[in-house]
């Protein structure tokens, strides 16, 4: 056999191996629920996806390729946030999600609103991000305190996610309820465009910042946000024990040229003990490698927090377990000893 012809069949067989082994791959769909497009739950979990997924037939990750799972392809999902990513995940409708710390910590041991539906499935897979509460007012509108809404025109975040559960147990210790205040159930994008056209007096939501919504108003109509008192803060911390003292600092959007105070609630990837040990193992693992720190540090400013040595921050207070798969990571890598 000529020279030519050797290389010609020994090229073709290794492209039919190849097919044949791209084939043979079983291909797994992994299913993230975040939240609204104009928050940061959308835009972080698609990141993550990309980063977990290596889809059969893909270049192998040392070769330049996607360093993900073999053979999984994940999904980000826009949904309602974080209560509604819980629910969906104890109930096998997605295999993992996003969701505050305060949300999952209810939801699991069965409390506010989650009362009698205990969720004891759900486990974490690690702490992402800070997402700080915001109370977004018109430019030049000012609050002397949050007992001021009522009577209001107040977006108090969609019905199914973390920020209205919290919201509802803070204004309730300043005596403000559904029954003083004009609510509207409205995601983010939704809230802003509401508080934009005069609809609304004020809307509170609660994300890791800067935030695309809030950025957009800011650049357009313009807004302010309102800094809680430290009275305000404390009650709204006995309220939620999960949502913390935190600061928006001057200057996180454009038109705001001053310190924020208000409270903060960490971001949780989350999954169920349904899912298989190796799986989760394999997601946790691709979720802190060399090339998930790359993108994460350059497709949002939120993702730049995102870092191995926080993964197991405040996990020890929720008591919700980690999964057994991502447990064996931090074990392998020293965080658990």
């Amino acid at each position: 056999m000529k020279l030519r012809s050797r290389l010609f069949v020994a090229a073709l067989t290794t492209a039919l191996l190849a097919v044949a082994g791209a084939q043979a791959q079983e291909m797994k769909f992994f299913r993230i629920g975040t939240g609204s497009a104009g928050g940061t739950y959308f835009p972080i979990g698609g990141l993550i996806a990309n980063a977990i997924s290596n889809p059969p037939g893909s270049r192998p990750c040392d070769k330049g390729g996607n360093c993900g799972v073999p053979g999984l392809v994940a999904i980000a999902q826009s949904t309602n946030a974080s209560a509604h990513n819980v629910t969906a995940i104890n109930a096998g409708q997605m295999e993992a999600g996003l969701t505050g710390a305060a949300t999952l910590y209810f939801a699991y041991h069965g409390e506010a609103k989650f009362k009698g539906k205990q969720k004891p499935k759900l486990r974490v897979i690690a702490n992402l991000f800070p997402e700080d509460l915001h109370l977004v007012l018109p430019k030049g509108k000012m609050l002397g305190s949050l007992k001021d809404l009522k009577g209001k025109r107040v977006g108090i975040a969609q019905a199914g996610s973390g920020t209205q559960i919290a919201v509802e147990l803070m204004l309730a210790e300043q005596g403000i309820t559904r029954d003083n205040i004009n609510e509207a159930e409205l995601n983010n994008t939704q809230s802003a465009e509401r508080l934009a056209d005069g609809q609304l007096d004020a809307y509170f939501y609660a994300a890791g910042t800067p935030v695309a919504a809030m950025i957009q108003l800011d650049n357009t109509k313009g807004m302010d946000l309102y800094s809680f008192s430290k009275a305000e803060v404390m009650a709204s911390n006995k309220a939620v024990p999960y949502y913390v003292p935190s600061t928006i600092n001057a200057d996180t959007y454009a038109g705001v040229k001053y310190d924020v105070s208000t409270l903060a609630v960490n971001g949780i990837l989350a999954t169920s003990i349904d899912q298989p040990e190796d799986l989760i193992y394999e997601v946790t693992k691709a979720l802190w490698n060399k090339t998930t720190r790359k993108l994460l540090d350059n497709g949002h400013a939120k993702g730049k927090v995102i870092r191995l040595e926080t993964a197991l921050k405040g996990i020890d207070g929720l008591n919700v377990p980690l999964h057994p798969g991502a447990e064996k990571y931090y074990r392998e890598v020293g965080l658990i000893k």
